[in-house]
């Protein structure tokens, strides 16, 4: 089990080309806590739009009948991967992960596999 600090800084040193890392309440489209960004990348107004995005996701998926949940949402950008991971597990519900990453130095399937693992462990 680890606290929010703790898997933020396991995403950026467990997963190649990581930018930047944050996890969001998307009710209030807070950071509940950020780590790396910078002038080109500001995590607090990440966190804001990328909650619009899984709030759209999610209001469409309910016009639809949808009844899935969301594993992970990916934006891709000319230079850099966007992706995005709702959290299930206890004290989750209403949290994403957001990771920005390099898209040419990222492995995608591992980064994916490597935020599930995050995610198992994170205790909020």
């Amino acid at each position: 089990m680890s606290n929010v600090e703790t898997a933020l800084k396991e995403a950026t040193t467990s997963i190649e080309g990581v930018l930047g890392a944050a996890l969001v309440d998307y009710s209030s489209g807070m950071a509940l806590g950020t780590i790396g960004g910078g002038k080109d990348l500001d995590l607090t107004i990440a966190a804001a739009g990328n909650t619009d995005v899984v709030r759209a996701k999610l209001r469409t998926m309910e016009m639809l009948n949808l009844n899935e949940d969301i594993e992970d949402i990916l934006i891709t950008l000319g230079s850099q991967y966007h992706l995005i991971r709702l959290l299930k597990g206890r004290g989750g519900a209403g949290l994403f992960l957001y990771l920005a990453l390099d898209k040419g130095r990222a492995n995608l399937a591992m980064a994916r596999h490597q935020l599930r693992k995050i995610e198992a462990e994170l205790e909020v």
